[in-house]
């Protein structure tokens, strides 16, 4: 047995593939004071270790759309979850959440979860598993970030590749 190559169970290429734009509106940031149209909130301050907000906690429930359009009619799905900065040294986040789709398109959800080195180009985040049309998917989510507006709004590109679905 020892002399038998093992098949491999990955994929070359991903068996679906899809770019989100993840739409973040946070309360409470510079001139974020608006409850009616925020998508995220600080549940922790940030500690005064350090030059960037290390400790800072975010919980959010943002809307996940397939253009740039923060107001497209009917949003994809709802990214549900939280970030952290977790070091002092740099502006890095750890994200974990879920997506959640009710759609036409698709009925489920994808686990998403990892770190987010913020200053690097792309970044990637495992998916770790999903239900529904995604039913314990595995796979990569490339984040970028495609618009920042101080602490108030940012916006990610999500291109999502899963190499495991069933």
């Amino acid at each position: 047995m020892g002399s038998q190559k093992r098949k491999s169970r990955h994929q070359i290429k991903p068996c679906k593939q899809f770019v989100l734009y993840y739409h973040d509106i946070l309360y409470g940031g510079i001139g974020g004071h608006d409850p009616a149209n925020a998508t995220s909130a600080a549940v922790t301050n940030a500690t005064k270790l350090g030059n960037f907000p290390f400790g800072l906690m975010v919980v959010f429930d943002d809307p996940m759309t397939k253009d740039r359009n923060l107001l497209s009619p009917v949003p994809v799905a709802r990214a549900q979850g939280f970030y952290f900065y977790d070091m002092k040294s740099t502006a890095s986040a750890w994200f974990a959440f879920t997506l959640v789709f009710n759609s036409s398109d698709y009925k489920g959800t994808i686990n998403i979860m990892g770190a987010d080195p913020i200053f690097e180009k792309t970044r990637d985040l495992s998916v770790v598993g999903g239900t529904g049309d995604f039913f314990m998917a595995r796979g990569i989510a490339t984040f970028q970030t495609d618009a920042l507006e101080g602490t108030k709004y940012f916006r990610l590109k999500m291109d999502i590749k899963l190499y495991e679905c069933y």
